[in-house]
């Protein structure tokens, strides 16, 4: 029997650090064995105690405790992850520069596995063109650094900066252990846009004609290419599932905003997923206030038909009419 992938969890200084307990658990509990290895200011935030317990592995975060087994070096060449979260720009920052002042940076530094980022911090921090270059520096080295989610952070502040949610995160990491070695990132610097979920099309301000996609397919199909090292941004159309960890995720209702998003979000493309149910038609004419039921038949509802934004962008590709690549589903009921 194989042994157990071994995980190195970075944990950074950080409020969501507590967030961090429940994906250490996700990642015991499937079989994975994992060393937690937070920064010394991490553990103002969880204690050293509640890492070793979870973990069942000791915690230290310096290079001299067990200094006879050289840990400094030997946890990142034993390493099949090393999955830093929450990643704060101090961290991202040193690593960037390629600092070694604890036993986190300096394991870093000596990784040959996949390196996994997730970056939590205040929406000016991650907005800032320091943190933004020390992430495209970061990524274009092989590691993949997660998008923020977009939600509450600390305080009244809201925006983006938010951790992803641990179950997100844990699945970004599956596929770099099961599926995708850093070798085969193959998507790295590519730009892959997925559309997901299904439109609405409001008839008054209460009903709509819409249909039963929820977007499963789409945010897993952005999720492969993401651990496959790609920039990918999702275009959601009425999906209630968390956001699919390091993709942008921009939400519409209808098939004409779905197009706006998809066509903007296009441009500079190198693929294009359309997996989103997008309606054929749509209601001729909004009611502006509900029509009510009055005993008489309602009058007829007029449909025209909603644009077709594969077809759109087929039309835009370049002179060799094979860029962007363009994948494309439809959902059918004849068999025959």
């Amino acid at each position: 029997m194989p042994a157990p992938a071994r995980v190195i969890l970075g944990v950074g200084a950080g409020i969501a650090a507590y967030k961090v307990c429940e994906l250490l658990r996700l990642l015991t509990e499937s079989g994975y064995r994992v060393r937690v290895v937070p920064t010394p200011d991490a553990l103002r935030f969880v204690g050293e105690a509640t890492w070793a317990a979870l973990s069942g592995e000791p915690v230290t975060t310096d290079v001299w405790t067990g200094v006879s087994e050289v840990p400094h070096v030997r946890l990142g060449q034993s390493a099949d992850l090393v999955l830093v979260a929450p990643a704060s720009a101090d961290l991202l920052a040193r690593a960037a520069a390629g600092m070694a002042g604890d036993l986190l940076t300096a394991t870093l530094l000596t990784a040959r596995c996949p390196v996994l980022y997730a970056p939590a911090m205040h929406t000016e921090m991650w907005e800032h063109p320091a943190t933004q270059a020390n992430v495209a520096l970061l990524r274009s080295r092989g590691a993949v650094v997660l998008e923020p989610a977009v939600g509450r952070l600390t305080g009244a502040d809201s925006g983006a900066g938010r951790l992803p949610e641990p179950p997100e995160i844990f699945a970004v990491a599956v596929r770099l252990l099961e599926g995708t070695s850093h070798r085969e990132r193959d998507l790295a610097g590519r730009r892959v846009v997925v559309s997901a979920g299904g439109t609405r099309e409001e008839i008054d301000p209460v009903r709509f004609i819409g249909n039963w996609s929820t977007g499963t397919q789409g945010y897993a199909l952005a999720r492969t290419a993401v651990a496959r090292g790609a920039e990918v941004t999702v275009i959601a159309a009425n999906v209630a599932l968390p956001d699919p960890a390091g993709a942008k995720v921009t939400r519409v209702v209808s098939a004409v905003q779905m197009q706006a998003a998809v066509l903007a979000a296009a441009a500079g493309a190198d693929v294009v997923v359309m997996a989103a149910a997008v309606a054929d038609y749509r209601p001729e004419a909004r009611s502006e206030g509900k029509i009510k039921k009055d005993g008489q038949p309602p009058e007829p509802l007029g449909l025209i038909e909603n644009p077709d934004i594969l077809a759109g962008l087929a039309a835009q590709r370049g002179p060799d009419g094979t860029h962007p690549v363009l994948v494309g589903f439809a959902a059918e009921t004849d068999t025959s």
